[in-house]
């Protein structure tokens, strides 16, 4: 049998109205489709939990997100990337931006499968991946403190963190550097890449 967390009825309550029936919609496919999964909150979002971590959910000012653990395995080229944002499936404004119920329980139980396998997170090998720069000790310093903006971080692609990071350390006067790192984390907090006005909607 699985748990509801009255701390995801409290996250979905005060939601945007709009996120309200795209995160009850989600939150009813989990569980149709993994009777015995535990619901929780990791870094202020919602996340599912079987034999690990199976998936999460978010909700922004104007979209919500949804993601696989192990997405790389499941969803491939059927879903969007993280680049479009966090999750495979990029910035849902609607129950119609999603695959059908029945694929994505699909999805739920194939990553079960993988959980209860043991099958490890796909990461790329380091011959194919550009070295990240450090981050910067001010950005660290409010990611510590600004969970929901330190979640946005680690779930975006390597080359968006580089992006932040680079704008951030570019900046020649204190004033500017101090700006980036608070305009950085909002963004982050929402859950957009760097360039996320100019990305295709």
């Amino acid at each position: 049998m699985g748990t509801r967390d009255p701390r995801v009825d409290a996250y979905i309550a005060r939601s945007a109205e709009f996120a309200h029936p795209i995160l009850t919609h989600l939150r009813g496919v989990v569980h149709d489709a993994c009777p015995t999964v535990e619901e929780t909150i990791k870094w202020g979002m919602p996340f599912f939990m079987h034999h690990g971590i199976l998936c999460m959910m978010a909700a922004f000012k104007a979209h919500c997100t949804f993601g696989f653990w192990k997405g790389a395995l499941i969803v491939g080229n059927a879903g969007q990337t993280a680049d479009a944002a966090m999750g495979q499936f990029g910035r849902i404004t609607a129950v119609s931006d999603l695959p059908s119920r029945a694929q994505l329980a699909r999805y739920v139980r194939q990553a079960m499968k993988l959980n209860e396998e043991g099958a490890p997170v796909v990461r790329k090998p380091p011959s194919v991946r550009k070295k990240t720069p450090a981050v910067p000790a001010e950005l660290a310093a409010v990611l510590r403190k600004n969970g929901k903006a330190r979640a946005g971080f680690d779930a975006l692609s390597p080359s968006h963190r580089r992006e932040y990071i680079e704008w951030i350390t570019e900046a020649k006067r204190e004033e500017t550097r101090a700006r980036r790192v608070a305009q950085a984390v909002e963004w982050m907090a929402d859950g957009k890449s760097r360039n996320w006005k100019y990305e295709r909607k």
